[in-house]
């Protein structure tokens, strides 16, 4: 084995742009493609196979942008077994500083039924086509489809012509996501030790989520000698997927005691990209996945919650920080205990005594075993023995009526009660919700600043009902609220005027009856 293989470096060729792009649903733009690339040539990834380049002029495109704008990845184009698409991966990928081509055939008896070839002719366009690669790049990639289901004899003596063609790396692909951890080691090793010239080429990995074992199919090909691992953001791919980058990336990583490998991944920057693959393929990350699910660092458990305020290693083995979360998250449920609850209350800025701390622990359990979970503004309501935060507190919307049209400015009409008051008030703005805004902000003058506003229909139709969603900043302390209506303007009022009332609360200073809040510095 040379030392390309026998290191302890393997080498992270992401495919999402390739792979994870053939997801039913999952297409992406030209510009979010070429986004992706560049994350993932900034977190460190060493091959990025960006498209198919033959499929159509939007992958050639595409492609063809993100060799040019390449830092330091090598940039891989995919071409089947035939010289009209090779020529087109490699005038995709010429401009980038390291190109490659990636030419692959099915080498399986099933997928060599498909072009109906013999083995031997199969052989002959393998020797063919990977040569006609390497006269245009030193950088081929060659992967034999289904190979987990190639018959073991004829799998040598391809990977051997590969080589002896000019293939650089071979990559062994379980295309159907069949084989198993154990079986994908030994696999590979036997390859290492059986055909000749092996030992001058990388072997690589390419395992389908099928059975849920890509993961650890792949990591088992790792130890079994290969140093090139192909996978994409998310696990996203074909059917059920493939190995995950982040997985196998924090993987090597955390357990580093019996995998004594590295890889050139910045994992910091693991969560960013999640998410940002995330909202361009649309498919969104389940909550319960590793290391980049949301429920991945979160505790609801009272055992397992105060375990982590003792010591968070007692229930992680690595830390949120290391693929760029803040921390980690202690979420309030009927599964909460008392240290979890008063760790809550001293972020939100109260200081309560041992006596104060049962009352309100009580009334939690309550409250957690009515909804699926608690959140800032319930935990304020009870520690203030408020009961609940609605828009009767201190505001309360009486009568809205908005003219508007082609004509400005809009008018709002608008009766409020503010405390045992009630205000009636005429406003104008740059549309009907901006006009209301300013009609609650004339009967109620306040320096809270509008931070997030968002609308979104519950139901199809002209009639759906609309919940619009209102963030608020008042110095330094931060309110959210929402409400649901056929009229939008009037759910974005109600809305409004909710976060409004959860921001007197907190302040505690609204006048009347309302009882003075102390609060420390909760940052």
């Amino acid at each position: 084995m040379t030392s390309a293989s026998a290191s302890d470096r393997v080498f992270i060729f992401d495919t999402t742009l390739r792979d994870g792009e053939q997801s039913p649903g999952a297409t992406m733009t030209h510009e979010e493609k070429v986004e992706i690339a560049e994350l993932l040539d900034d977190m460190g990834v060493d091959i990025i196979e960006a498209g198919f380049p033959i499929a159509s002029e939007g992958d050639f495109n595409a492609v063809s942008e993100i060799a040019r704008r390449s830092k330091t990845a090598v940039i891989c184009g995919l071409a089947r077994a035939n010289f009209k698409d090779i020529d087109r991966a490699f005038e995709a990928v010429k401009h980038a500083a390291q190109p490659r081509i990636h030419t692959f055939i099915g080498t399986s008896e099933l997928h060599r039924a498909i072009p109906n070839l013999s083995m031997d002719e199969m052989a002959e366009r393998i020797h063919d086509t990977v040569t006609h690669a390497r006269n245009l790049t030193d950088n081929v990639q060659w992967s034999p489809m289904d190979a987990t289901r190639t018959e073991w004899d004829y799998l040598c003596r391809v990977i051997e012509i590969a080589i002896k063609a000019g293939a650089s790396t071979i990559n062994v692909p379980d295309t159907v996501g069949y084989t198993a951890p154990m079986e994908s080691a030994d696999l590979i090793k036997r390859l290492i030790e059986t055909v000749p010239g092996a030992d001058d080429v990388i072997f690589a990995t390419h395992c389908h989520n099928d059975l849920g074992m890509a993961t650890a199919n792949a990591l088992a090909a790792v130890a079994g000698g290969a140093r090139q691992i192909e996978c994409t953001i998310n696990g996203l791919g074909e059917r059920a997927g493939n190995t995950a980058l982040e997985e196998v990336v924090m993987a090597l990583k955390t357990r580093h005691d019996i995998m004594p490998y590295s890889t050139g991944v910045d994992t910091t920057k693991i969560m960013n990209i999640s998410r940002r693959v995330a909202a361009v393929s649309g498919f969104a990350v389940q909550f319960n996945k590793a290391i980049v699910g949301k429920n991945a660092f979160a505790h609801e458990s009272g055992i397992h919650q105060d375990g982590m305020l003792k010591n968070r290693e007692n229930f992680e083995i690595m830390r949120p920080e290391d693929i760029g979360l803040a921390g980690t998250s202690l979420p309030l449920g009927k599964h909460s205990g008392r240290a979890a609850l008063r760790d809550k209350l001293e972020h939100l800025g109260f200081e309560v005594g041992d006596n104060q701390l049962k009352d309100v622990f009580v009334r939690f359990k309550d409250l957690a075993d009515r909804k699926k979970e608690v959140f800032d503004d319930d935990i304020i309501a009870l520690v203030t023995d408020a009961g609940a935060i609605d828009a009767s507190d201190h505001l309360e919307l009486k009568f809205l009526r908005v003219i508007c049209g082609t004509e400005a400015p809009q008018n709002a009409d608008l009766v409020i009660r503010v405390g045992d008051e009630e205000k009636t008030v005429v406003a104008t703005g740059d549309g009907p919700v901006d006009a209301a805004f300013n009609a609650v902000k004339q009967a109620f003058p306040h320096s809270a600043r509008l931070q997030l506003y968002q609308v979104h229909a519950v139901t199809e139709g002209t009639d759906a009902q609309a919940t619009v969603s209102v963030r608020m900043e008042e110095d330094g302390r931060i309110a959210t609220a929402q409400s649901a209506d056929t009229d939008t303007v009037v759910a974005s009022v109600k809305a409004y005027i909710n976060a409004l009332n959860r921001l007197i609360l907190r302040r505690g200073k609204a006048g009347g009856d309302r009882k003075e809040v102390s609060y420390r510095d909760a940052n």
